[in-house]
């Protein structure tokens, strides 16, 4: 892939349920604290260079932004970094927010806090 392609949030999802794909939220630290999509990365100057050692380049990501726009150049960016799958999903987190359910990040500390409470719980049955 030479260009990055578009995706709308419908396939995105499908995709996110199916797990092949990541998802990265390429939105300021505040609005993703807020809300985004459960199970996106926040990708940002200081953590894309972690992102690209930690994720394979086969992998297929899908760039978020607020509205779809900022997120085509940070698709692009990722193709030129090797990555050989990349999406920008049509009308950013913003189109998402309306059909699909949405995660603060309070919220995903709670479930990761809950979730290892029930393994505690479980190995000491």
């Amino acid at each position: 892939m030479e260009q990055f392609e578009h995706i709308s949030p419908q396939d995105t999802k499908a995709k996110l349920d199916a797990g092949t794909i990541k998802i990265v939220d390429i939105r300021d630290e505040q609005s993703y604290e807020l809300a985004h999509i459960p199970g996106s990365y926040h990708l940002t100057n200081g953590s894309i260079q972690g992102f690209m050692d930690d994720n394979d380049p086969d992998t297929p990501v899908v760039v978020v932004c607020y509205h779809g726009h900022s997120s085509q150049q940070a698709a692009q960016y990722m193709l030129h970094q090797g990555f050989d799958e990349v999406y920008s999903m049509d009308g950013g987190f913003e189109v998402w927010r309306t059909q699909f359910p949405i995660q603060s990040e309070k919220e995903a500390s709670q479930a990761a806090s809950q979730s290892a409470k029930s393994e505690d719980q479980g190995a000491s049955s």
